[in-house]
């Protein structure tokens, strides 16, 4: 545990030197709250008060899932860059400098919730049921993303550089939270569509906060998105630890 938190801390305290490793969570996550409150707010609700209320926990899911992806990119930049090879030289356990990395990532996680919530808050955003449903909601996020970034940890072993984990970001994560209920509600589209909409992981988490945040909580959606995010994690957890280990 020791050795996790040091090798936690190297991943926070890097940001000092390269501050650009918090802009994608931070100016874009900033970026789409801003821009698809005031653009699309009025077409899609009529106001950008409604819409920022429907959008914006939507818009907390969308960037947990981006930000897990980091965990991947991350990851692969210290095994191409040799990082892993100094680790593996001294006398520390081997998992450490993943579980440092996943850690390190999960408070990312939770500074970039916290940066957009208040920026919804300076724009009219208001919490319906006080500081345990953000605190549920926040709790809610976080373990959804340390499923998901397994994810992330499986495809930044396999990939042979960072830029080719990003493309996943894009491949799959990108059309997964745009056919959600995300940023518009799935009635408004077409009935195939629908289908998969409702049954989308990203659609069930994302109603999930909502309600946490702004409406009745619903134990039958915390439920199915804790199931979901347990059905990743014992998948994809396996197989990266796996996948760690024989490259490692």
């Amino acid at each position: 545990m020791s050795q996790t938190f040091t090798l936690a801390w190297r991943g926070l305290v890097q940001i000092k030197h390269n501050p650009e490793e918090l802009l994608d969570l931070s100016i874009q996550p900033l970026m789409f709250v801003a821009l698809f409150t005031y653009v699309f707010g009025g077409a899609i609700s009529g106001s950008t008060g409604d819409y920022l209320t429907f959008a914006l926990p939507g818009i907390i899911v969308q960037n947990a899932l981006f930000a897990s992806v980091t965990t991947g990119v991350g990851l692969n930049s210290d095994l191409t860059k040799g990082v892993y090879d100094r680790l593996r030289s001294l006398p520390i356990s081997r998992a450490a400098p993943l579980a440092g990395r996943i850690l390190a990532d999960a408070v990312k996680q939770a500074w970039s919730i916290t940066l957009i919530l208040a920026l919804g808050f300076a724009l009219g955003f208001r919490v319906d049921n006080g500081p345990l449903g953000v605190l549920a909601a926040f709790a809610l996020l976080l373990v959804f993303s340390l499923a998901a970034s397994w994810i992330a940890v499986l495809v930044g072993l396999l990939a042979s550089a960072p830029e080719k984990v990003q493309i996943f970001a894009f491949v799959v994560v990108f059309p997964l939270t745009f056919t959600s209920n995300v940023f518009v509600p799935t009635d408004t589209m077409p009935g195939w569509l629908q289908a998969w909409a409702n049954v989308n992981p990203v659609t069930i988490l994302a109603d999930a906060v909502r309600g946490l945040l702004t409406a009745d909580p619903s134990a039958s959606l915390i439920g199915q998105s804790l199931l979901w995010a347990a059905a990743i994690a014992a998948v994809f957890a396996p197989l990266a630890i796996r996948t760690f280990k024989r490259r490692v």
